[in-house]
């Protein structure tokens, strides 16, 4: 691992012909703070040596480098963002936040490994389009992972694919059903990609939303006059995103494939999941903390910048919605929670000036999911803290197969850990937070639950100033090094696979034999 602003001892130690090099380094004990995973909860100290947790307990200070008291904290794993996407470019222009600027805001708001979207163009090679990436991802503070759209199918991409899977570290390709003309891949590609991802145990993940009743939903508001942003939502209610979260449920239901729909938004969706889900199907939802707490009032501002900044897909829902995504979370319906952080400032967002399907889809999140989420989960009483662990970190590691080197605090696994005080509060600001954006869909939002320590793979990278139990956001310390971040390698056929095999089995149809 990359090792920095560290003590290192090297001692030479004769191994046949070649000398093998170790390093000790200096440790890290966080001392009485209340551990919190997924399953449990008990008060313990946790000691950090290169990078790994090594015991946990009621330890000893001697011999640790650096100690931080946690007594009245929660000591949990670090944020795990399965959606995010970084230097994207999209609708004619590229996303303000790259990966040093946006992962450097991930950490600050307690998230320590983000999945990014490796997005080719269509027909471009895979591969090719994961090179860029990789470049691209190089400046990571905290770790990262990707998955791969499948905007195309040919022999090539499902060549590809394999390559990707076998040595690439990939195990999940995303599915877009929307924006027609650009990436939304046909039904067949749909089936043909499910296929592939099958055989080489990989997740299929999907945008779910019917993209050719978008366009024509966008058509017939323009043709009515509406331009502005209120055109968004009404071109895609909630009808076009279960219509597509059904048909995509179907096929992986056909295929006999496991299957995650990402960014579920409404009410109907859930719904469409939960019976699917009811019917045996390995099905798995993800809502966005912004899907979870803001609704689509947001678009009839009647200022026009205020109501861009919101434009995003699938579009903030009516009211009713995001309570529905709480108690999908609740009910272990949806088992993730992400951001689809994709930042335009509003300059670039006036290239929809005069029509709305030019506003560039996306808005901010990545900093300010671990706080929001605690405000309106645990701290309403919506969520206990394990369950917010589970949600925001531990169920995504075992989905994308990190786990248990991610999403968990014990002994082995990555010091990936987030400090936080449940009962200091901060104000949400464009004027504070650490993301390149002009503007903030959380702004002058004043939540409890806030990231003191952030540490990665057992570096203090981020250090919020409280004062009298009120964080001082933009003068916290950040600690953080471009390109600190390691790329994780997630093997194929992770848990979601487990029963698949037999199931076919089961299914499978035989021939009757007639005289």
């Amino acid at each position: 691992y990359p090792l920095r602003r560290q003590r290192q001892m090297c001692i030479r130690d004769r191994y046949g012909d070649r000398y093998r090099v170790f390093n000790r380094i200096m440790s890290l004990l966080i001392k009485g703070g209340t551990v919190v995973n997924a399953d449990r909860s008990f008060v313990s100290d946790v000691l950090i040596e290169n990078g790994i947790i090594v015991k946990l307990g009621q330890l000893s200070e001697l011999g640790a480098a650096r100690v931080i008291d946690a007594k009245g904290k929660y000591i949990i794993p670090g944020g795990i963002d399965p959606h995010t996407h970084m230097n994207l470019p999209f609708m004619g222009t590229v996303c303000m936040d790259d990966f040093f600027t946006g992962t450097r805001a991930a950490v600050v708001g307690g998230t320590t490994t983000i999945i990014d979207f490796v997005i080719p163009a269509p027909c471009e090679s895979l591969l090719k389009a994961y090179d860029t990436w990789w470049e691209w991802a190089k400046k990571s503070v905290c770790d990262y992972s990707f998955h791969v759209a499948v905007t195309w199918w040919s022999d090539q991409v499902k060549e590809e694919m394999g390559t990707l899977a076998r040595e690439r570290g990939v195990n999940s390709f995303k599915h877009f059903m929307a924006y027609k003309g650009s990436l939304m891949l046909s039904d067949e590609g749909l089936i043909n990609s499910f296929c592939r991802g099958k055989e080489l145990g990989c997740l299929s993940t999907v945008h779910a939303e019917n993209g050719e009743l978008v366009l024509l939903l966008q058509k017939k508001m323009l043709e009515d006059g509406i331009t502005g942003p209120e055109g968004h939502p009404w071109s895609r209610p909630p009808e076009v995103e279960a219509e597509a979260t059904t048909r995509a449920t179907r096929i992986a239901e056909i295929i006999n494939t496991p299957i995650y729909i990402v960014h579920v938004s409404c009410k109907q969706a859930v719904d469409v999941i939960a019976e699917a889900r009811r019917r045996g199907q390995r099905v798995y939802g993800e809502a966005l903390s912004g899907h979870l707490t803001i609704d689509d009032s947001v678009y009839f501002n009647k200022d026009w910048d205020e109501a861009a900044r919101y434009v995003m897909s699938p579009p903030f829902r009516p009211k009713g919605n995001p309570e529905a995504l709480w108690e999908g979370l609740q009910a272990g319906i949806l088992q993730t929670t992400a951001t689809d952080n994709c930042t335009f400032c509003l300059e670039q967002k006036k290239m929809g000036a005069k029509d709305f399907t030019k506003i560039p889809n996306g808005t901010n999140g990545v900093e300010d999911r671990m706080s929001v989420l605690w405000h309106h989960g645990v701290t309403s009483g919506r969520l206990s803290p394990s369950e917010y662990v589970a949600v925001t970190s531990t169920n995504t590691a075992k989905l994308f197969n990190m786990y248990p080197k991610k999403g968990v605090i014990q002994e082995g696994s990555d010091a990936d850990i987030v400090i936080m005080d449940p009962n200091a509060k901060r104000t949400i600001s464009k004027h504070t937070h650490w993301q390149n954006i002009d503007h903030n869909i959380y702004e002058g939002w004043t939540v409890s639950g806030v990231p003191i320590y952030t540490i990665v793979r057992g570096e203090v990278v981020w250090e919020a100033l409280i004062k009298e139990g009120v964080a001082d956001w933009k003068n916290g310390k950040f600690n953080g090094k471009e390109g600190n971040g390691r790329y994780i390698y997630r093997p194929t056929f992770g848990f979601v696979f487990d029963n698949i095999k037999a199931s076919d089995q089961r299914k499978k149809k035989h021939p009757i034999h007639r005289s």
